[in-house]
């Protein structure tokens, strides 16, 4: 790899606008470049986060698919996976996201991040125990992941268990990103739940209004409104 050629040079802009959260400009960066073979991959990679972070995930899966059948095995393919298995359970495949976190464990080992991401993936496919025990792996590796905090004591009151912790995992993780409608919706469902109805009201309320039309906060909106009514 020529540090100093052109298409390198480009590179290294484009990953300083990524890391600036200019995702346009990297992309801008990126279409004006002229690589050699050498460089592709990493280029490749780039366009992949780029892409996923623009929530376009047709055009991220091209490049991170061309990524992990690559042959070429280092941190980049981790990342890879790991943005395949979310923009794969994000999109409504979850069985796809759960085959790549797996590889994603058997390669390179356990995290916190991969095990919430496959708690979401059993979520999804309505394996709620399997997910717990997932999110609960999270949590052993890494005790203060927001996202595994909040998937936990989720699915903690979906499951009507344990639901005074699950009143903290969602209150800490709230605490982490108060502005996060996911787990506004989590922690309203923990009240619901625990029969706090009047904050449950105002918690997935501030999800609702975030989250305009999402599913499954909508039917926790009905169903609060159904027990203020009882």
């Amino acid at each position: 790899m020529n540090r100093n050629s052109p298409g390198q040079k480009a590179i290294d802009k484009a990953v300083a606008e990524y890391k600036a959260g200019d995702y346009e400009a990297a992309l801008v960066t990126l279409a004006g470049a002229t690589v050699d073979e050498d460089d592709y991959l990493d280029l490749a990679y780039l366009l992949g986060l780029c892409y996923t972070r623009m929530q376009k995930y047709d055009e991220a899966l091209l490049y991170l698919e061309q990524l992990v059948t690559s042959g070429v095995e280092d941190a980049r393919i981790a990342q890879c996976r790991f943005s395949l298995a979310y923009i794969y359970s994000v999109t409504g495949r979850s069985k796809l996201a759960e085959l790549e976190l797996k590889r994603l464990l058997e390669e390179f080992g356990e995290s916190a991040r991969t095990f919430s991401v496959l708690g979401y993936a059993f979520w999804a496919q309505g394996r709620k125990q399997e997910a717990l025990e997932a999110y609960k792996k999270a949590l052993s590796l890494e005790p203060n992941n927001k996202s595994a905090l909040n998937g936990c004591g989720y699915v903690m009151a979906c499951l009507d268990t344990e639901l005074p912790k699950a009143l903290r995992y969602c209150e800490k993780a709230m605490a982490a990103d108060p502005e996060n409608p996911a787990y506004a919706d989590s922690l309203g469902w923990v009240h619901y739940k625990m029969g706090k109805i009047e904050s449950a009201a105002r918690f997935v309320g501030k999800a609702a209004r975030k989250f305009k039309g999402h599913p499954e906060i909508v039917s926790h909106v009905d169903a609060i409104r159904k027990k203020a009514r009882t």
